[in-house]
């Protein structure tokens, strides 16, 4: 997605990755959703995910592979929202466990002992890019892969209008 879609790439980095720490949204085992907390890991061009084995949130992720993933918001001020759908691969060959856990050591500042977390790697589906525009006071909106980006203008303090395709972060596939 990235290599296609670098400007959008480029804000996922930045809502997603740079925090340090996403909202994770799982399926339980009845159907509800479950969101937790993670910290999510860029290794060799993938997003890689790592939680404690005996978690709920790793037991969901081995009953039903599909994910959310969603940028924390920390105020009622607007900030963009970056929402990723998709599904997880375990990896458990120790070379790679060995250096995602050195990767970690050097980027997040902690060291994960092998053998004793289980690590995914998120394979993206979708993703979906909402963001105050401050010229209409409405939603700038950017969803990949279809491909498709719009402003919602305000017109109340809780209505949108019709959406207006633009192209701001999008590029042609």
């Amino acid at each position: 997605m990235t290599a296609s879609q670098p400007a959008l790439g480029a804000v996922a980095h930045d809502e997603l990755i740079r925090p340090g720490a996403l909202l994770v949204g799982t399926t339980r085992r009845d159907g509800t959703p479950r969101i937790s907390g993670a910290e999510p890991l860029v290794m060799d061009g993938d997003l890689w995910l790592s939680m404690m084995s005996a978690s709920t949130k790793a037991r969901d992720l081995h009953r039903d592979r599909r994910i959310l993933l969603h940028s924390i918001i920390t105020g009622p001020e607007p900030a963009p929202e970056l929402k990723l759908r998709g599904s997880v691969r375990e990896e458990t060959s120790p070379p790679t466990l060995r250096r995602y856990a050195d990767a970690v050591a050097s980027r997040l500042g902690w060291q994960p002992v092998v053998g004793r977390f289980t690590l995914f790697s998120v394979d993206i589906d979708e993703i979906t890019y909402i963001a105050y525009d401050p010229e209409t006071g409405g939603q700038h909106v950017a969803r990949w892969p279809a491909g498709e980006e719009y402003l919602r203008p305000a017109t109340t303090p809780t209505s949108l209008g019709p959406p207006r395709p633009v192209n701001r972060i999008l590029t042609a596939d």
